[in-house]
């Protein structure tokens, strides 16, 4: 026992089952524990532990812990629990004693996190062995320098960025983003219901925030807004190609493709805004300038899949040759790209879908790249390495490491998005946050909709 309250009691259990080949770890920093072979793995079968339970993944050796259950959501019972689905998403707070969970039905819950013994806890303001219900709109982002604060937006006022302090449990408006000066204006009123796309994502530095809206539903909004604490509020109309605001130039994007916006998310730096588009790849905005720059799927660019911006770079599965082709580029050329994973295993291998997430407290991109992998047609066989697995990726361009540290042991259930291992990563690299359905083991709910819930994966 490391401790106990009243539900959160935390159990320490290892699980036998790591072959010969797992056994030993590779020793390379900053994950010195982590396998890093190029074999297959397959998973060894696992009934999901309660809440609170630290285990060890069974085929890899790395700890994790049961965050939810079908408790959790007490506002609807016996439902699903995910993650925010986007790894620029920040989950975590700066110093990885908070974490939030999205419940079926709109709700956010906060938890106490320690990192030290990875014990799972109620907040102040919660009922004993209960999540934190926030009083935000789900897609909120933890502050990356301040661990008591987070920012969202509300029910009551969508197109308003607004600040919750865990102290002293009170909302701030951050910016009203209808005073934005946006072309044409934004506004909420009956008959023109526009709302957020609630993707708020920061720089490392707090100081600009992000976030899509003017639409009536998510995938429907045309403004990037991006605000300044210093120098005030800049847009961008994507379907007229117009730019403005109080700083930096002003007038028509340099190309103008007129599209609706997926999601956007901002660099660590602050410099960029990845612009995500259904059905076409993204967009990329040098916020300062009018300068667009175009990263579709199709073409030369191999700009495919679920990527993630770090602080100058971007990190994406190519499309080509393995499923494990990964590349690397700076955001002020996405057509200089870096492969990552050398040598490619053989015979190659497509079929699983890859989520990036990348630590923003990564102030030069050298740190490396999670992912966390599932078949997209829904299949369970595991026929190359690092399927269905979490793993990370070297970025500083030293060398080629894959360090592998666990099974996800989530099953893609079409249409249900809560049954991908979306996955968050905390600040310092050493915690992943991720959704699964353990196998299909957690059942469904009421309505017939597979359940998921959150685990937490330590990196070592």
């Amino acid at each position: 026992m490391w401790g106990k309250s009243t539900r959160f009691g935390i159990r320490l259990v290892m699980v036998i089952g790591l072959s010969a080949g797992t056994m030993f770890a590779q020793g390379k920093n900053p994950y010195p524990d982590a396998v890093t072979d190029m074999l297959i793995h397959q998973e060894t079968p696992m009934a999901p532990l309660p809440v609170n339970t630290v285990f060890s993944d069974p085929d890899f050796g790395s700890l994790m812990v049961r965050a939810t259950d079908e408790t959790t959501n007490f506002h609807n019972p016996g439902t699903y629990l995910r993650t925010a689905a986007r790894g620029s998403a920040n989950e975590f707070s700066a110093d990885a004693s908070k974490f939030y969970v999205i419940g079926s039905g709109g709700w956010e819950y906060a938890f106490g996190f320690n990192p030290s013994t990875m014990a799972i806890s109620s907040l102040p303001g919660a009922k004993p062995g209960q999540g934190l219900a926030l009083p935000l709109r789900i897609g909120s982002a933890f502050s990356f320098v301040d661990p008591d604060f987070i920012y969202g937006t509300t029910n009551s006022a969508p197109l308003t960025i607004t600040g919750y302090r865990f102290s002293t449990a009170t909302s701030t408006p951050v910016i009203d983003t209808t005073t934005c000066g946006t072309q044409p204006p934004l506004m909420q009123s009956k008959g023109h219901n526009v709302v957020s796309d609630d993707d708020i994502t920061l720089s490392t530095d707090d100081n600009r925030i992000v976030i899509s809206e003017g639409g009536k539903a998510s995938g429907k909004h045309m403004f990037v807004i991006v605000y300044d604490k210093k120098l005030g509020c800049r847009w961008y109309n994507t379907q007229t190609g117009q730019i403005g605001g109080q700083w930096g130039a002003t007038g028509t994007a340099s190309i103008n493709p007129n599209y609706v916006i997926r999601h956007t998310a901002i660099s660590g730096d602050g410099k960029y805004v990845k612009i995500g588009v259904n059905q076409f790849g993204f967009y990329l905005w040098d916020v300062q300038t009018l300068n667009i720059t175009s990263c579709p799927v199709h073409g030369g660019l191999l700009c495919s899949g679920y990527g993630i911006m770090g602080r100058e770079h971007y990190v994406n599965a190519a499309g080509t040759i393995d499923q494990i082709n990964t590349l690397i580029r700076p955001l002020d050329n996405l057509s200089d790209f870096t492969q990552l994973v050398y040598p490619l295993p053989t015979p190659h291998h497509f079929g699983q879908e890859k989520h990036f997430v990348w630590t923003l407290g990564n102030f030069d991109d050298t740190q490396p790249a999670c992912a966390s992998d599932y078949n997209y047609e829904g299949e369970t066989d595991i026929d190359a390495p690092y399927d269905g697995e979490i793993f990370c990726i070297e970025t500083d361009g030293q060398a080629s490491t894959v360090w592998r540290f666990a099974h996800n042991r989530a099953v893609w259930v079409d249409p249900y998005f809560n049954t991908q291992p979306l996955g968050n990563m905390s600040n310092d690299g050493r915690y992943f946050l991720f959704t699964s359905g353990w196998d299909g083991q957690l059942g469904n709910d009421r309505s017939g909709k597979p359940r998921s819930d959150i685990w937490i994966l330590r990196l070592d």
